[in-house]
């Protein structure tokens, strides 16, 4: 990684972690989904950072995979456990960081603690050439010696310019299908997961983030304004994830068009993603770079 990289990847760690914990005294019984996103999405541009993908506000069962469409009315009860996701980028280099706030109680304390010290054990752990498998083991150690269960399918991942997802998956269980080793320089989101049911996510309702797929449907080609809008979606968010919210209020639209590109196959909606037991989820998430002897947290 060259200095030009790696100073653009320090600072797009830096407005993560600074909206983050922004975000984070926004979590307030009665707050509101939208009131919160837009906050600490603004706090991020502020900051001289661009969207790496929408803030992700999951409560309760919901392990991740929401976010609030323009029109939304919900708020944050007492009682909640609330997973922030939070992404920036500069020039395409993304810092990914979530953390677990529960609103108003502590019932979940343990379980908060239980995703916090995983993840900390996967970064004392981390470093070139280890088998990721390894990190696996270390992750689900810890969380079981707390009394719960890693979620077996939600893992970490390797990111790359405009690339959330680059191709290796940092796992919270043992598992050998994700037995990548990764490489001097390689940028790393790690982020355990702990719950007290399954253990295991599941398809729900929609999100509200899309992502545009790398060209428009044939069938939309006949209509030129759709056309011009999703060659415009391309240009703006390129390979990342985008809100429903970002699109109504970038073509001054209601989200029928959205819908319409989504039934074609031009854009795919992430589901929620749910404990399939529906138990309450835990996570914490930092990225990191990975050197020969460790790795250096960006966020």
């Amino acid at each position: 990684m060259n200095a030009e990289v790696y100073e653009k990847y320090k600072l797009a760690g830096e407005i993560a972690a600074e909206a983050r914990d922004y975000g984070v005294d926004l979590l307030k019984p009665d707050a509101s989904f939208l009131e919160i996103t837009n906050k600490i999405e603004s706090k991020i541009l502020a900051g001289g950072g661009f969207l790496a993908f929408p803030v992700n506000i999951s409560i309760n069962e919901i392990a991740a995979h929401y976010s609030p469409r323009h029109d939304d009315t919900l708020v944050l009860n007492r009682g909640d456990v609330v997973k922030l996701d939070i992404g920036a980028h500069i020039d395409g280099y993304i810092a990914d960081t979530a953390v677990t706030v529960e609103v108003g109680t502590n019932n979940y304390e343990d379980m908060i603690k239980a995703s916090s010290d995983a993840l900390d054990s996967a970064i004392d752990h981390i470093k070139a050439g280890i088998n990721l498998v390894e990190i696996g083991k270390f992750v689900e150690e810890t969380i079981n010696s707390y009394g719960f269960k890693p979620i077996d399918n939600l893992t970490g991942h390797s990111m790359q310019k405009y690339l959330l997802h680059a191709g290796m998956s940092v796992p919270s269980v043992p598992n050998t299908m994700h037995n990548d080793k990764p490489q001097d320089g390689d940028v790393l989101a790690i982020e355990p997961f702990a719950t007290n049911g399954a253990g295991h996510v599941i398809s729900g309702d929609g999100s509200n983030i899309y992502i545009c797929k790398e060209s428009a449907n044939p069938r939309l080609m006949r209509d030129r304004k759709i056309k011009m809008m999703f060659d415009k979606m391309k240009i703006e968010f390129k390979t990342l994830p985008f809100a429903e919210r970002w699109f109504t209020k970038m073509f001054s639209n209601s989200d029928t068009t959205l819908k319409r590109m989504a039934f074609l196959g031009s854009v795919r909606q992430y589901p929620q993603l749910i404990d399939a037991k529906k138990g309450i989820v835990t996570q914490k998430e930092h990225t990191v770079i990975v050197t020969e002897e460790g790795c250096e947290v960006i966020t």
